[in-house]
Order: C-alpha cells, then sequence, then structure tokens
C-alpha cells in the first residue's frame, strides 16, 4: 500500500510513519530517496509536559484527534475503554478538563471516578507516592489538575499506569493539543504559521504552547510586559528545539509583533491562586487587551482569535471579538475532548 510522506498506517499499537529522505550525492544519485519507516507506539506512556515528546509523537496524537473528531461527528460507537477505569484528581476546579475527561473516557465503555481534596488524602494524611501506589493498583491511568508540576511526576513515578496532567502552574499539555489541532483546521499543518500569545507570558498555557510550537516547527511570539516575560531556563532549552525543527521563537513587549499571526491567543490575567495580584496584573496588562484594533494589526483578515477558557470579557478580550467571527474559542473547547479522548487511545 503506497503512502505519501509522513502519512501513517496503524499496525495493532504502533503507528507507522514512512518519510523520503535525500541519498547524499556520491552514495547514489542525488536525486534518489530512500523510504525510512519510523514507529510511534505510546501505549503506557504519561503526559506531563510536551518536553517528553516527539514531533513524530505529537504528529501522531493529531491525527489520532482528527479520526476521532471525524469518528464523533459520523455517530460512531465504540466501547475502547470497556473494562478500563480512570481516576480523576483535582485540586483546581474545571469545566472543559473534567468534562472531556469524564465523556470521552465513559463514552467509550470506561468507567471515570472523580476525587477532589475532599475525597482523598492527596498529600494530607497520606504521601502522594503511597496515594500513587494504591491508585496504581485499582485504575488503568490517571488524571490529576493541581498546583503543582512535581505533584503530577510523582503519581507517574510510583503508580505504573499512564498520568495525565489535566493542568499544573507549569504546564497545560492537553490545551496545547487542542490549540495546534484548531490552527490546522484552520490554516492547514501549522508547521511555519505563526501564533501570538498575548498576555502574562509565564503562564502554564504559555509555557505549553511553547514547548509544542518549538517541536513542531510553529512560529511563536510571546507579547507581554517585560515584568511576565517567558522562564528564561525553558524559552532557552525550547530555543534549542526551535533550532532543529525550524520555528522562529520571540518575544516582544510591543503589540505591533502581532503583524502576518494567524492566530492570536490569551489568557485570564489571573491564574488560580493569584488571586490577590489581581491589581497588579491588570495595571500590567491592560494594554495587552485583546480587541478589533489588535486583531486588525495582523493585517490578516482570516487572523483567528483562540482563548483556552474561561474568558473575563472586558479584561484580556472584549466581548467583541470573543464572540464575533474570528473566535475559534469553541472549537478549541470542543476539540479539548477530542485530543483528550486520542492521548487516551493512544496510551491506555
Amino acid at each position: 500500500m503506497p503512502l505519501y510522506c509522513g502519512q501513517g498506517i496503524r499496525l495493532c499499537d504502533t503507528v507507522v510513519y514512512v518519510y523520503p529522505v535525500r541519498i547524499r550525492a556520491g552514495q547514489r544519485h542525488s536525486d534518489d530517496f530512500v523510504e525510512v519507516v519510523v514507529s510511534v507506539s505510546l501505549k503506557g506512556r504519561s503526559l506531563l509536559t510536551w518536553l517528553d515528546y516527539d514531533a513524530r509523537e505529537i504528529r501522531y496524537l493529531l491525527d489520532l484527534s482528527r479520526q476521532v473528531k471525524a469518528e464523533s461527528k459520523s455517530g460512531a460507537v465504540f466501547q475502547r475503554f470497556a473494562g478500563k477505569t480512570i481516576a480523576l484528581l483535582f485540586e483546581k476546579r474545571s469545566t472543559r478538563t473534567r468534562c472531556s475527561f469524564e465523556t470521552a473516557f465513559g463514552e467509550e465503555g470506561g468507567h471515570p471516578v472523580f476525587l477532589s481534596t475532599a475525597d482523598i488524602q492527596l498529600g494530607a494524611k497520606e504521601s502522594i507516592e503511597d496515594t500513587a501506589r494504591v491508585l496504581g493498583r485499582m485504575f488503568s491511568a490517571i488524571q490529576f489538575r493541581g498546583f503543582r508540576q512535581q505533584t503530577v511526576e510523582i503519581l507517574a513515578r510510583f503508580s505504573g499506569v499512564p498520568v495525565y496532567n489535566g493542568l499544573t502552574d507549569e504546564f497545560h499539555p492537553t490545551q496545547a493539543l487542542a490549540d495546534i489541532m484548531t490552527l490546522e483546521e484552520n490554516f492547514g499543518p501549522a508547521q511555519g504559521k505563526t501564533l501570538c500569545f498575548v498576555g502574562d507570558g509565564r503562564n502554564n498555557v504559555a509555557n505549553s504552547l511553547l514547548v509544542i510550537c518549538a517541536k513542531l516547527g510553529v512560529n511563536f511570539t510571546v507579547i507581554c510586559p517585560p515584568e511576565l516575560s517567558p522562564d528564561t531556563a525553558l524559552w532557552e532549552r525550547c530555543a534549542g528545539l526551535a533550532d532543529a525543527s525550524g520555528a522562529q521563537l520571540r518575544v516582544s513587549a510591543d503589540t505591533a509583533a502581532v503583524a502576518g499571526a494567524e492566530a492570536i491567543y490569551t489568557d485570564v490575567w489571573v491564574s488560580m491562586g493569584e488571586e490577590g495580584k489581581k491589581a497588579e496584573r491588570t495595571a500590567l496588562l491592560s494594554p495587552y487587551q485583546v480587541n478589533q484594533a489588535l486583531m486588525d494589526k495582523t493585517g490578516r483578515q482570516d487572523a483567528i482569535f483562540l482563548h483556552c477558557l474561561p474568558a473575563v470579557k472586558g479584561e484580556e478580550v472584549t466581548a467583541a471579538v470573543i464572540d464575533g467571527p474570528q473566535s475559534r474559542a469553541w472549537d478549541q473547547a470542543e476539540n479539548r475532548k477530542h485530543t483528550i479522548k486520542a492521548i487516551m487511545l493512544a496510551t491506555i
């Protein structure tokens, strides 16, 4: 069966991709190609941050996400998680993450169990390590949404089952995958496209976008006040990844840097757990509100607006933009479910 460059075919639990690679001059004719077969299998893997995944693996998950969405739209019903269970651990409230995991797992025949800090002894009377050991013997997988990145890493280390980061203070990887899927639904392959994040450049969404864009060759610009610039160590690490993928990474305090961008992205000015900094953040970020004037600065009529939600209309974005024709925030929200289902299908 002939395959095109980068097209994958599923063989049991492994997806095989075929890439044509040019032979060096002197070995054979310089225009000759050979096929390099690269297999992708993610069974048993956790998703803590996209730093742990390479571009082929992320691309496989995007391909699977599109397949899952098409299945959903066709009305097809499967039971691929029948006999499986997942523990959903929540320190922080959630709409999209909880609903995505519960519906994606449940409609495939699996049994999701929601556990808040009021329900279990997560790091209180029982150590996180011991909680991980117990849950790993009872569940097929674990999702954690909370504060410390270290918590989700401990769960992955000691549980023995796939663990998914539903959000920590440092990273929000499942959100970033849905963001790239939404970008590609509007503009085709994300490589070479430009995504601008406007707002708090050190938050978990900006961090995860930085990583996934650097891996996939997506140009990524952070537009923020200097006080809220991305973490230097993470930026330097991603700069090395961008060198390999061809992505262009930039930080600017000037909103004019959105020129030419396919997408403008923002998030709330005050993240969960930082409510005491609202006045300070509002003063810093008010000049970075996404309004129609900022959208127009892209110079593209087809530019889209993205937001991870929930949004505070009138602060980081105007109602006219998020509710307007350029907004794809609701597609993003839906794509959270499809991408999360794809992640679980690939790893459980």
